[in-house]
C-alpha cells in the first residue's frame, strides 16, 4: 500500500493548487478554454430556464440533484460570471474535491494489545477497545453467543474504493449489492482501502485473518467513488453515492474520507438524510490540525477520531469542536486484496522487512555484508548490502549499492521500529530494496556479516492479505460497526437515540467532559446498549434532560414597579440543548402564579412574573420540563453559574 499511500498525498498536493481565483477548482485544461466543476443551485421551477443557460454555456452534466434544486457540471471559467449574474441561478460553489483519508501503513506489524481467539483468528485490538465481544462473545470461547446482538438486522453502507468480495475473510459477509460508474465495477478493489475499512467493520468470525467489530454478520452495501489509483472524487459524487445508500435501504453510512472545502449542497444532502433517520459517520481527517474536515464536520454527522493502543490520540488525528467520538486507530490490523511479501533470512532466521517503493521486486540471494551509511560505492559485488538510514536519501543509497554491483539494499532504520521508504516518484531500480527496523539491522551488523542472506519482495493482487494502518479512516468503521450492534440490540430506537447513546456512554478521555481531540471519549458498545435499557430486543429509548442553566434577572416595569426574568436552559445528558420543551414552574416570594416557557433549538427559553412593588424577592422553581422523546431528570439539575440550585432561583430588586 506504500504506492497508493504516496499517490495520496501527491494528489492532496496537486488539488491544493487547484483553486483559482473565483475559489473554484479548475480541470487541468490549459490556456483559456480552463475549465470548473461548480454547483449550481437555482431557482424552484427553473430548472429549464437554467439547464438551457448552462448548455449554452458549453456545461458538461454530471448529475442533477431535482430535490435541491441544484446541477453538478463543468464549465467554462469564463461563462461563471454570467451564470452568477442569471435571476434564475440561486448560487454557484464549488464541487469540492473528496479524497479517501490517506492510510498510513503502521510502522508496527501489530500491537501488542492483538490477541488470538480460541478459533486462532486474530483479535485486532480495538475490537476489544470499543467493548464488540462484550457484546456477542461474552464468555470468550470464540463463538457468537445466543440471542447476542450482531447487526444483522441493519444494512450499513461503506462509501469508499470498493471491496474485494473473494477475500478470504469477506466470504461469508452478506453483502447485499452496491453500485459505482467506477470501470471494473464496485466488487473490486485495486486501492486496498475500502477492503480494510470493510474488515475491521465485519471480517467473518471464522478460523483465518481477523475478526470485525461485527463478527461477520453486518449486510453490506458497497458504493465505489475512487479508483485504483486512489484519485480525488467531489462533493457532488459523494451526494449521489449516499443517494444510493439511503436507496438501497442503509440506516447506517460509513465515510473514511473527506476534504477541507464546506460544501452547501453537502450540507443539506446530508441533514436530509439525518432527518430520514439515517445515521451517518465519517473520519476526522488525517492533517493533524485544528481544520475542519467535509462530510465529518456537519452538525448532521459523527466525526471520529483516530486512537492509539494505550487510548492517546493519534498525532496525525484533527482537533475540532466537531470531533464526536473516538476509536481505535493506529496500527488496526484489517483485509487486504493484495500480499505484499518482503524478508530477509539469514542463518535460517526470517527478519520482517518492508518495500522500498518503486525498488525492483523478486529474489536476491547474496553474503551479507556492511555498507554504512551507504553514502558512496564499495566493494560490494554480488553481495547483500546493510546500510543505516541517514545522510541521503534512500534513492541514492540503494544506487550506490547498485553501483557497486550489490543485489539488494537492506536499509535499516536510525530510529526503533521500522519504517516505510521511497526511491521517489519516477525513480526506479534494477536491485531488490527493503527495510528492517533499527534493532534488527543492529544485530545482523554485530552477528552476522559474511553470513549467507536471501531477499525476497513479492507483490500478489488480488489476493487475501492483511496488514495494520493508521489513520482516522480505519477509526471510523469501528464507530460505525458499534452503531450497528447497539442499534440492533434497540431496534425500535431512532438515529438520535443512538447518537445519544454512543455519546453519553463514550469512555471520557484526555480533558474532562467533551474535548476537541477525543470528543465525548472512546465508543463503547456494551455501554451504550445498557444505556438504552436493552439487553437485545429493544426497549425505552427515551433520553434524560435536566435543567442545565437558571438565570434571572429584575426589569423595571414602570415606575415602582418591576418584574423577573428568568431564562432557563435544557439540555440532554450530552450537554446538548434540547429543543421544544415545555418549562413549567411556580412563582413566588413577592408575586405568586405558575409559568410556562417553550424552549428554542438552542435548549433556552425566558418566563416573566408578574409586576410587582414590593421590595422583597421574587422566586422561581421549576416543577417540571417535558419534551416527546425525552424524561425530566430533576437530581440531574444544575447551574454553572452558582446563582441557584438548578431548580429554585431568587432574583432581587
Amino acid at each position: 500500500m506504500k504506492r497508493s499511500t504516496r499517490l495520496l498525498m501527491a494528489l492532496f498536493v496537486i488539488a491544493a493548487m487547484m483553486f483559482s481565483a473565483f475559489g473554484f477548482s479548475r480541470s487541468l485544461a490549459a490556456g483559456n478554454n480552463a475549465q470548473v466543476r461548480v454547483l449550481v443551485e437555482f431557482q424552484p421551477g427553473t430548472r429549464g430556464a437554467v439547464e438551457g443557460a448552462l448548455r449554452s454555456a458549453g456545461a458538461q452534466f454530471h448529475y442533477t440533484f431535482d430535490r435541491f434544486n441544484t446541477f453538478a457540471v463543468t464549465v467554462p471559467e469564463a461563462a461563471l460570471n454570467g451564470l452568477q449574474n442569471n435571476p434564475n441561478v440561486v448560487s454557484i460553489e464549488e464541487d469540492a474535491i473528496r479524497y479517501p483519508i490517506a492510510a498510513m501503513p503502521s510502522a508496527a506489524a501489530a500491537p501488542a494489545a492483538d490477541t488470538v481467539d480460541a478459533n486462532g483468528q486474530t483479535v485486532p485490538y480495538g475490537v476489544d477497545m470499543v467493548q464488540a465481544r462484550d457484546v456477542w462473545d461474552v464468555d470468550r470461547d470464540g463463538a457468537v453467543d445466543a440471542g447476542a446482538p450482531v447487526g444483522d438486522s441493519l444494512t450499513l453502507c461503506i462509501i469508499d474504493s470498493g471491496l474485494y468480495v473473494e477475500h478470504e475473510d469477506i466470504q461469508g459477509v452478506n453483502v447485499i449489492g452496491g453500485y459505482t460508474d467506477i470501470v471494473g465495477g464496485w466488487d473490486t478493489d485495486g486501492l486496498g482501502h475500502g477492503t480494510h475499512v470493510a474488515g475491521t467493520m465485519t471480517a467473518m468470525n471464522n478460523a483465518l485473518g481477523v475478526v470485525g467489530v461485527l463478527p461477520g454478520t453486518a449486510n453490506l452495501y458497497i458504493v465505489r467513488v475512487f479508483g485504483d489509483d486512489g484519485a480525488w472524487a467531489y462533493s457532488s459524487t459523494l451526494v449521489d453515492a449516499a443517494d444510493h445508500c439511503v436507496s438501497a435501504g442503509a440506516q447506517i453510512i460509513s465515510m473514511s474520507l473527506g476534504g477541507s472545502r464546506f460544501s452547501k449542497l453537502e450540507e443539506r444532502a446530508f441533514d436530509s438524510y439525518y432527518a430520514q433517520g439515517v445515521l451517518s459517520i465519517a473520519a476526522a481527517g488525517n492533517d493533524g490540525t485544528t481544520g475542519y474536515s467535509y462530510p465529518a464536520s456537519y452538525d448532521s454527522v459523527v466525526s471520529v477520531a483516530a486512537i492509539d493502543e494505550t487510548m492517546t490520540v493519534a498525532d496525525f488525528s484533527q482537533k475540532n469542536d466537531q470531533v464526536e467520538l473516538a476509536a481505535p486507530g493506529v496500527a488496526v490490523l484489517s483485509t487486504l486484496p493484495y500480499l505484499d511479501i518482503n524478508a530477509l533470512t539469514v542463518d535460517g532466521v526470517d527478519y520482517d522487512a518492508n518495500h522500498i517503493e518503486y525498488a525492483a521486486r523478486g529474489t536476491a540471494s547474496g553474503a551479507l555484508v556492511d555498507g554504512g551509511l551507504c553514502t558512496s560505492t564499495g566493494n560490494w559485488s554480488g553481495a547483500i548490502v546493510l546500510c543505516e538510514r541517514g545522510d541521503i536519501s534512500f534513492y541514492d543509497k540503494v544506487m550506490n549499492v547498485q553501483n557497486s554491483g550489490g543485489v539488494a539494499a537492506v536499509i535499516y532504520n536510525n530510529e526503533p521500529g521500522n519504517f516505510f521508504g521511497t526511491l521517489g516518484d519516477g525513480n526506479t531500480s534494477n536491485i531488490l530494496a527493503i527495510s528492517l527496523s533499527q534493532a534488527d539491522g543492529q544485530f545482523l551488523v554485530a552477528n552476522k556479516l559474511g553470513f549467507s542472506a536471501t531477499v525476497s519482495s513479492e507483490f500478489i493482487q488480488p489476493a487475501s492479505g492483511y496488514a495494520a494502518w493508521d489513520g482516522t479512516s480505519m477509526a471510523t468503521p469501528h464507530v460505525s460497526a458499534v452503531a450497528a450492534l447497539v442499534w440492533s440490540a434497540a431496534p425500535t430506537a431512532t438515529n438520535q437515540d443512538i447518537r445519544d447513546a454512543l455519546a453519553a456512554t463514550a469512555y471520557d478521555l484526555g480533558t474532562a467532559g467533551r474535548d476537541d481531540s477525543y470528543g465525548f471519549g472512546l465508543v463503547q458498545a456494551a455501554d451504550a446498549i445498557a444505556y438504552l435499557g436493552s439487553s437485545g430486543g429493544g426497549g425505552d429509548t427515551e433520553m434524560a434532560m435536566h435543567v442545565a442553566d437558571l438565570d434571572g434577572v429584575a426589569a423595571a416595569a414602570g415606575g415602582p414597579n418591576w418584574v423577573a426574568n428568568v431564562t432557563v436552559l435544557v439540555t440532554d445528558a450530552n450537554g446538548a440543548g434540547v429543543a421544544n420543551a415545555t418549562v413549567s414552574g411556580t412563582w413566588g416570594g413577592a408575586v405568586s402564579g405558575t409559568g410556562s416557557c417553550l424552549t428554542d433549538a438552542s435548549g433556552y427559553c425566558t418566563l416573566t412574573s408578574a409586576k410587582t412593588r414590593s421590595t422583597s424577592s421574587i422566586t422561581f422553581t421549576v416543577d417540571n420540563v417535558s419534551a416527546a422523546g425525552y424524561f425530566y431528570d430533576a437530581a440531574a439539575n444544575a447551574d454553572p453559574d452558582g446563582d441557584s440550585d438548578g431548580t429554585t432561583i431568587v432574583v432581587s430588586q
